[in-house]
């Protein structure tokens, strides 16, 4: 699969869009998906990170009679028009079919997005802002707002995805794993975490720790994170360094810090579900207007500790610094809820919509059989299948067979590395195939299920293009099957009740 990236990163622009990007990127780079990145602004040190990485990158140009007004609030963050830079987007994905064209940028729009479909089969959009047309295929909105089902009606077209929440967050993999080692905060504030997004341009990190200094709070141990790019980063430096803080300059451990941490102070943006995952109570506050909504939306719903800060920054932001750090029941209150929204799995959700997995399917064989038994007779698979009785050879035998000289049955076998993690079969009828799937058991693979489901619909919609619509037949009491089906996209067309009569005589 070809994935192109469309997104920039600057002292104005800041690089979380750049992040968030890089972060969707490796987990489809790791499923075998051929990136390439365009960008018009990128720092040198985050071209060498794409080096690094592995990825394709091409710089934009404009025209030099490149008119760069725009209709747009962001549109100064293009410093070319969009037409122009459209032209110079189709040239540099000229060479190949793109299957997927990702843009994360306030300053583009449908227009720009419509002339990038002779380019690419598919458009994703991640979005913030709800603020202009979008001409795309999906759209992810990973903040959470109040209104969040409704901020882009009328402005996507009709079959437009909506992935919305931060249960889509895009939060690379190792906040994922140490969720698994953390718990939520209790007792005192010993460790606080300052960080305010790669490049902070007003420098509310220095203003952060000149209130730590001033107001008592250097018994603390202090993590101050910032961008290799910051524009005080000496003055930050030196702040430091007097206060016995550690500063951690373009860290590579940021959720290790995250985990260490009792609290954090920082800014809105991608950071706020990075710190959600991990539990992290944090004093939030917006360093740009795209921010204020997010951070009060998510203060709302008990995420975040976002104080109104308007006129003296300084005195009020130490008045609700000591109320927080001296409430360990609201903190806690905080970190609880926190977890619970934000699980560390939004990219593989968002990389399961775009139709990206490692599983290869293959037909079963003759030489499957063996194995087939075994997985069907284990008894995780047999409590949730309709026959929960342990199925003999001979049946066994002669079902196999039946299903493999069978033209209106399709048995497939879901391959990781030629190791085998699942078995979906489709019972065809007309142009509708019945699903029925299981992972085999201790399978290593996170999501293994949803990813297999995918792959196994990418198969029969290749090989059995007359299929229109693929059903599935729940078990009423099997309630995670249902909420897997759910999560698949799939809808509860019907309901079945039944009853059980007895002869009472």
């Amino acid at each position: 699969m070809n994935i192109a990236f469309r997104v920039d990163a600057s002292a104005i622009i800041g690089t979380g869009h750049f992040m968030r990007c890089l972060t969707l990127a490796g987990t489809l780079k790791v499923r075998g998906a051929s990136i390439r990145f365009l960008c018009r602004h990128l720092p040198e040190y985050l071209r060498d990170m794409l080096s690094e990485k592995g990825y394709e990158f091409i710089l934009l140009s404009g025209s030099a009679t490149d008119s760069i007004e725009g209709d747009l609030a962001h549109s100064h963050w293009l410093e070319s028009s969009q037409s122009s830079d459209a032209q110079a987007a189709v040239q540099a994905l000229s060479d190949r079919t793109w299957d997927w064209l990702v843009v994360d940028h306030y300053a583009l729009d449908a227009r720009w997005e419509s002339a990038l479909r002779q380019s690419a089969k598919q458009i994703f959009v991640i979005d913030d802002i709800a603020d202009r047309q979008h001409d795309c295929d999906i759209l992810l909105d990973q903040n959470f707002y109040a209104d969040m089902d409704t901020r882009y009606t009328d402005k996507i077209p009709g079959h437009c995805r909506l992935l919305l929440g931060p249960r889509y967050a895009l939060l690379r993999d190792e906040f994922y794993r140490l969720r698994e080692k953390v718990k939520p905060r209790t007792g005192p504030v010993k460790r606080l975490l300052v960080f305010f997004g790669g490049i902070d341009a007003e420098n509310y990190t220095g203003r952060v720790i000149d209130i730590l200094s001033a107001f008592g709070f250097e018994k603390l141990v202090v993590d101050v994170v910032i961008g290799e790019k910051h524009p005080y980063r000496r003055d930050v430096e030196l702040l430091c360094a007097k206060m016995q803080f550690a500063c951690h300059v373009q860290t590579t451990r940021m959720a290790e810090l995250m985990a260490s941490a009792d609290m954090a102070i920082g800014a809105g943006g991608s950071a706020t579900w990075e710190r959600c995952c991990l539990g992290l109570p944090t004093l939030a506050f917006s360093t740009a207007n795209n921010q204020f909504r997010q951070i009060n939306d998510a203060a709302a719903k008990g995420l975040l500790y976002v104080p109104e800060i308007t006129g003296d920054f300084t005195g009020l932001l130490s008045i609700h610094l000591a109320a927080l750090t001296g409430n360990n029941a609201l903190r806690t209150l905080i970190s609880h809820k926190a977890m619970s929204v934000v699980d560390g799995r939004g990219a593989l959700r968002v990389v399961r919509k775009i139709g990206c997995t490692a599983i290869k399917m293959r037909l079963a064989t003759s030489e499957d059989s063996e194995k087939l038994f075994g997985w069907r007779n284990h008894i995780l698979i047999r409590s949730v299948s309709r026959n929960s009785e342990e199925i003999n050879w001979s049946d066994h035998q002669k079902w196999f067979t039946g299903v493999l000289s069978s033209s209106d049955r399709v048995l497939l076998i879901g391959e990781l590395e030629n190791v085998p993690v699942g078995v979906v079969r489709f019972d065809i009828q007309d142009n509708t195939a019945e699903v029925s799937i299981y992972v085999i058991p201790e399978t290593d693979l996170t999501g293994a299920g949803q990813e297999l489901l995918q792959s196994a619909e990418h198969w029969i919609k290749r090989f059995r293009p007359e299929i229109r619509e693929i059903k599935a037949d729940v078990l009423g009491s099997n309630e995670r099957s249902h909420r897997f089906f759910l999560g698949a996209d799939y809808y509860i067309r019907y309901t079945a009740y039944s009853k059980k009569l007895y002869d009472q005589s």
